[in-house]
């Protein structure tokens, strides 16, 4: 079952979604000691990350693991891990953080990372993003690695370039105990309607999922009903 918040304008959902998820961060150090969450690279979380970061956590007992890696050398201004260093990690040094090796290649750099994660019994948190074909890591509508049953999967011939990833498998995030999926802007309100309609994309298919969105995403009158 999806949750969701809906906010007036993208910023907005964007601090609904940060005070969220320290919430979660929150209650998870507290049950385990420790929270393991999967946080996203792209151009949507930026604003999401800044408020998080203004939160009074105790960072030194979060980890964080990128869903997804684009295969690109190390420094790569199109990394995730560029990205979120610049927009969260900078401001919170503290955060523990497991980058994905993806200058290794797609399928060595997998293998790589499931090594990395194979401690991590569930993650608590899996912070995503999703693409306007209803994609979200880098698991992508009919490429093979959404039947992968390792953790961490090689992706290639993505539609979208790099051809090369790799991603957090479904099977991880499907386990993971909360999924929060930050969306804004009108150019997602399409692949939005199908999503509100019970379509087969991946995004639908990693289980309940609380939802930050804005109303252009929606460009709807009525709220979402699933």
């Amino acid at each position: 079952m999806h949750h969701w918040t809906v906010s007036t304008s993208f910023d907005a959902a964007s601090i609904a979604a940060a005070d969220f998820i320290a919430v979660q961060v929150s209650a998870a150090i507290e049950a385990r000691g420790i929270c393991h969450m999967i946080v996203p690279g792209g151009n949507t979380p930026a604003g999401c990350y800044a408020a998080l970061a203004e939160k009074p956590l105790p960072w030194d007992k979060l980890h964080c693991y990128p869903g997804d890696e684009r295969c690109y050398h190390v420094g790569h201004a199109e990394r995730n891990d560029v990205m979120i260093e610049a927009n969260f990690l900078s401001r919170i040094p503290s955060i523990h953080f497991h980058p994905m090796p993806a200058e290794l290649g797609a399928k060595q750099a997998a293998l790589a990372y499931q090594a990395t994660i194979e401690a991590v019994d569930l993650f608590d948190i899996a912070f995503l993003g999703m693409g306007e074909d209803g994609h979200t890591a880098s698991l992508f509508p009919g490429n093979i690695a959404l039947a992968d049953t390792a953790t961490v999967v090689a992706v290639h011939h993505s539609p979208k370039p790099p051809a090369d990833r790799i991603s957090m498998s479904m099977l991880v995030l499907r386990q993971a105990r909360l999924r929060v999926v930050l969306v804004a802007g009108s150019s997602k309100a399409s692949i939005m309607g199908e999503i509100r309609s019970g379509a087969p994309l991946p995004v639908n298919q990693i289980g309940d999922i609380h939802w930050f969105v804005d109303e252009a995403s929606l460009s709807i009158d009525s709220e979402p009903s699933c």
